[in-house]
């Protein structure tokens, strides 16, 4: 079968499909965890999306390879990589407001060097010199 063949033959390939749902399934799971805040399904849910993408993306380097991807399936990724770009924009915009109502908080006195943190978590004095604890 020629590559042109290949392409028309599969509109919507099986061996993409599952991938594909997978990566849509873990990013509408992403979704929920940010909307509850929880955590620990937050840290979850992006292995999990993780993972899937690593697995879409190497069934989609097969496909490629092998005559081509149907452009509903690439549409498809394409459409599931704008929501990963926009979630992790909106978990960047909840960081940034987090930082700036914890330093409302807790405002800094104005020259005092920042505390310095050592590996087990427990602040230390910054009068070392050093930060490597």
């Amino acid at each position: 079968m020629m590559a042109a063949e290949a392409r028309t033959a599969l509109p919507t390939s099986p061996a993409l499909e599952a991938p594909v749902a997978a990566v849509e399934a873990r990013l509408a799971a992403l979704g929920l965890a940010l909307q509850a805040q929880d955590a620990a399904g937050i840290e979850t849910e992006a292995a999990a999306l993780h993972a899937a993408l690593a697995s879409a993306l190497e069934h989609f380097t097969r496909a490629a390879r092998a005559g081509g991807v149907p452009p509903s399936m690439r549409q498809r990724l394409a459409r599931a990589g704008g929501q990963v770009a926009a979630q992790r924009e909106a978990l960047a915009r909840a960081t940034a407001a987090l930082d700036r109502a914890i330093d409302v908080l807790l405002p800094q006195a104005q020259g005092s060097p920042a505390a310095l943190y050592s590996v087990r978590g427990n602040e230390r004095p910054s009068s070392t010199g050093s930060v490597v604890a």
